[in-house]
């Protein structure tokens, strides 16, 4: 194993030297660091991270933890964490809670001893207003960013979040400028305030265009493509006359889009169909979707934008970006028309 002094003997210079190269402190010189630099590096040194963290008190580990990888949602806000967090010379340990409280806290436990400098959390959503692990983060000062809306558990930490009600109204107000009136929501879980953001905005298109909305258009969901293929076949069923579909996501929109073309039907000829997301999918879906695309890039450069200042001491304020539709052929105006 390569020591400090064996660079300096190398170098010809002190053990300090050596080590104030390697901290990039600014009383060396440019030349001399660039020297020590390129013979660590030649003879394959590698610092000790451990003794490091004990010396500065930082350990260069963020938490992330997310619902799971296969959420299409998260994946570009991983990538920009990572990356930012790979410029700053941190290293990222991402973990999966699979919506599950239990296993989110006990992942924040973990991570906790594991002496991370920060976290970045996708909460796990309920309907009870304290959760013990938040407390507990609150209470120890961890640099905590949320990814996502706060709740009522979690409202006293920095996050990061789209616009969704602004989003969600302009869908819907693209709906009714196409001629639909009796649009089908498809709503996500109760207790996910995304959802309900969501909701709100389709609410708000109805009320500024002074149309009531029918209750009996609204479907509870929630946020899978199974999800949407059961709640379009209740829609179905019921016989809504809906003219129009507006899913709390796109793998709802996509799930309700296709047990509606296994039915026969025709998008959008038959019926108009809007998701929420933008994810891969829905670009390359049997018809491509009309959807929202959220900033996710942005979002996770913010997150970590919040968390340097938390580092610092600061007390961010939280980010909400705005979204933007997307329109794609997967609406055009009702049938009547």
């Amino acid at each position: 194993m390569v020591r400090l002094k064996d660079i300096a003997a190398k170098a010809g210079v002190s053990i300090m030297t050596v080590s104030k190269v390697l901290r990039d402190e600014p009383d060396i010189s440019a030349r001399t660091k660039a020297r020590v630099r390129l013979l660590a590096e030649q003879m394959g040194y590698m610092p000790d991270s451990s003794a490091q963290a004990l010396r500065s008190r930082r350990t260069k580990l963020f938490g992330l933890i997310i619902p799971a990888a296969t959420n299409p949602m998260f994946v570009r806000v991983v990538m920009a964490i990572e990356e930012r967090a790979f410029q700053m010379g941190y290293d990222v340990i991402v973990a999966h809670s699979l919506n599950l409280p239990e296993r989110e806290e006990t992942i924040i436990r973990r991570l906790l001893s594991r002496r991370v400098d920060g976290l970045f959390l996708s909460p796990v959503y309920h309907l009870a207003p304290t959760a013990p692990i938040y407390a507990e983060l609150l209470k120890r000062a961890v640099p905590t960013v949320l990814l996502g809306h706060r709740a009522p558990f979690c409202n006293q930490f920095s996050n990061v979040e789209t616009d969704d009600v602004a989003a969600s109204e302009a869908l819907t107000k693209h709906l009714l400028q196409l001629g639909h009136k009796r649009i089908a929501f498809l709503g996500g879980p109760p207790y996910s305030p995304s959802a309900q953001e969501r909701f709100e905005g389709y609410q708000r298109a109805f009320r500024a265009a002074q149309i009531e909305p029918d209750d009996r258009l609204i479907f509870h969901a929630g946020s899978t493509i199974d999800d949407g293929a059961k709640a379009a076949l209740q829609m179905v069923h019921e016989s809504t006359q809906a003219t129009a579909i507006q899913a709390v996501n796109d793998l709802v929109a996509i799930g309700a889009a296709n047990t509606l073309l296994d039915q026969g039907m025709s998008i959008p000829r038959d019926i108009s169909v809007v998701g929420f997301g933008n994810i891969l999918s829905s670009e390359y879906f049997r018809v491509p979707l009309t959807t929202v695309r959220q900033p996710k890039l942005r979002l996770g450069e913010a997150a970590v934008e919040l968390m340097l200042k938390l580092m610092r001491g600061d007390r961010p304020d939280s980010r909400r970006l705005p979204a933007q539709i997307v329109i794609r052929s997967s609406t055009t105006p009702p049938p009547a028309l």
